[in-house]
């Protein structure tokens, strides 16, 4: 790596040993870090001032979260899309796009600025090209926005509106898609960040900031990487001390703070004992801040 490349640290800030912890986002009505245990089935809801987290249990391997304009949580499970009351924990079914695919879940997700969700599925075996990545929109219909996904990852939207930046994991690169002003798919997606194949990890979730680069997780790699996305080039490296870093956002008051999602999934004793805050959510300051991230918009006449 050359000399420009920014070297940022970080501190566990909740211990909690997820097995595969991810999706933060952070919740600026209420003041929390919404993030998912996807493999316990599990949705956290985490209070840095009081230093609490309580957990909600959804019965279905749940991929992402996000708030909705109505207060409410929106999670795309391994059962479809849910309404989640993120008080009682009371959850009501709105559909489920993969019903007639077997061994399938929803992934990472996050809404536009338009406030539609946009959430890709993969293949629990991670058949190459099983999944795809489906947007819901305010009248709760989804509709299949790119097929032949892998593992569905990352997304981010330039601050202008006008791209979308995707991650299919396995891909080793992030995506940059042309985008009409209401915000439709104009065009095939264009490589813009490649993560060098001699790194032996792979990007994950992602995030933007208040100038437009992009900071994406490195599963296996320890760390969160920030990138410019119009020139390809790597400015800062946050090392994590656990391998299975999945996602990152900004929050905070301020949006100072990056909050970063880590994993213990299938790591064994030996690798464990070396990494004991793995599964961890993990905080660093990195220089610069990010956005409020987009709610879900539902619509109120439906």
């Amino acid at each position: 790596m050359h000399q420009q490349v920014k070297v940022y640290s970080s501190e566990c800030v909740l211990d909690v040993g997820a097995r595969l912890a991810e999706g933060p986002h952070w919740w600026d009505e209420r003041g929390l870090l919404i993030w998912v245990d996807i493999e316990d089935s599990r949705i956290g809801l985490f209070d840095p001032c009081r230093q609490t987290n309580r957990f909600i249990d959804t019965a279905f391997h749940v991929g992402c979260v996000v708030p909705t304009n109505e207060g409410q949580l929106l999670a795309a499970t391994s059962d479809g899309f849910k309404i989640i009351n993120p008080d009682s924990g009371e959850m009501v079914s709105l559909h489920n796009p993969i019903k007639d695919l077997t061994n399938h879940r929803f992934n990472d997700g996050k809404c536009d600025p338009w406030g539609r969700l946009w959430a890709g599925n993969l293949h629990y075996d991670f058949l190459p090209n099983a999944g795809s990545l489906w947007r819901l929109n305010k009248f709760l219909k989804s509709s299949r926005m790119i097929d032949g996904v892998t593992i569905s990852n990352g997304l981010a939207w330039s601050l202008d509106r006008k791209n979308l930046y995707y991650v299919d994991t396995p891909t080793l690169h992030v995506k940059r898609f042309p985008l009409s002003e209401s915000g439709d798919l104009a065009g095939d997606g264009e490589i813009c960040i490649q993560i060098p194949s001699d790194w032996n990890c792979s990007p994950d979730g992602m995030t933007i900031d208040c100038n437009g680069m992009l900071w994406i997780a490195l599963w296996n790699g320890s760390a969160v990487t920030c990138w410019d996305p119009r020139n390809g080039k790597h400015l800062a490296t946050i090392e994590i001390p656990c391998s299975q870093v999945t996602s990152c956002c900004f929050g905070g008051t301020a949006f100072d703070k990056l909050y970063i999602t880590t994993a213990k999934y299938d790591l064994d004793q030996e690798s464990l004992s070396l990494m004991p805050a793995a599964g961890g959510i993990f905080i660093a300051e990195v220089d610069v801040s990010g956005l409020p991230a987009s709610v879900f918009m539902q619509s109120q006449n439906d």
